[in-house]
């Protein structure tokens, strides 16, 4: 079953003093690719996340954004007196006051509201009981964007097959067409060349037209094409039913599809068949648009 690239997943989770918010979002890509945005204080789990998402996404831009809003009710604060910082303030109110005969006192006030003298810090969390949350949050997000990309693979899967199923009736028409070619210009040659012998005493070589004509079959000859791009196509259906991510090599079936069907274009000599041919690249491109959106 085909997967999507593209997905998105939100999950919140509770802790002592506040809530992480989780969001993934999946875009297209060539690879793996995983974006992390979150609270600095939460660089010493980011292997960790960055594992836990590898472990379930395969492919794709993943762009992963962890919040933490506090609970002003519940969350704790640590505060810190920054004592040598508070000695040069006195020593410069000191200085001032000595310089400028300044009498006001230095109240506590002062201090309070000083840059950085006393500084206001949230209480150190338990990593252990961050990361089981975080985890948590990730794993409900998570799932949300794997159902999103199983949904729209379904409908890619659809699509794809609908079109596979359209290449596969042009190809038998091209088949079928094949030997009325060959026929039509061995008619066409002996009516041209009767045209220009008639009125003259010149014998038509019979021989001569017979190796002319299997000139032409043997260089317009396009079964060993027709064969290859239905051994692609087979084998295209066969990766669409197995349970792991196959696009890449989708992506490659596709470009060589492409490079069959131009081969029978530049070959045939046939308006019947180039009108196919051009009908059976409008289809592969069709799907390698859709193929660019699988995992």
């Amino acid at each position: 079953m085909l997967k999507s690239m593209t997905g998105y997943g939100r999950s919140e989770v509770e802790v002592e003093d506040g809530m992480f918010t989780v969001e993934i979002k999946t875009l297209n890509s060539r690879f793996r690719d995983i974006i992390l945005r979150m609270p600095q204080d939460l660089s010493e789990i980011e292997m960790d996340i960055r594992k836990w998402i590898s472990n379930r996404l395969n492919r794709g831009r993943i762009e992963v954004y962890i919040r933490f809003e506090p609970n002003p009710e519940k969350a704790e604060y640590e505060l810190f007196f920054n004592e040598s910082l508070a000695k040069a303030y006195m020593e410069i109110f000191q200085k001032i006051s000595s310089l400028f005969s300044v009498s006001d006192s230095i109240s506590l006030d002062t201090f309070c509201h000083l840059r950085d003298v006393i500084v206001q810090r949230p209480k150190e969390k338990d990593i252990e009981k961050v990361k089981s949350a975080i985890k948590s949050a990730i794993d409900k997000a998570l799932f949300l964007v794997e159902e999103m990309r199983k949904r729209e693979g379904e409908l890619l899967q659809e699509d794809i097959l609908s079109r596979l199923d359209s290449i596969n009736k042009m190809l038998k028409k091209i088949k079928e067409r094949v030997p009325a070619v060959v026929e039509y210009y061995r008619d066409r040659l002996m009516q041209s060349v009767s045209a220009l012998l008639q009125g003259q005493d010149i014998e038509l070589d019979e021989s001569r037209l017979v190796q002319e004509v299997a000139f032409f079959a043997e260089r317009s000859d396009i079964t060993e094409e027709i064969v290859r791009l239905e051994s692609h196509l087979s084998q295209f259906l066969s990766f669409i039913k197995r349970d792991e991510p196959v696009g890449r090599r989708l992506d490659f079936l596709v470009q060589e599809m492409n490079r069959e069907a131009n081969t029978i274009g530049a070959k045939c000599q046939d308006v019947e068949i180039s009108k196919l041919v051009v009908d059976i690249k409008a289809e592969i491109e069709k799907i390698r648009e859709q193929v660019q959106n699988i995992e």
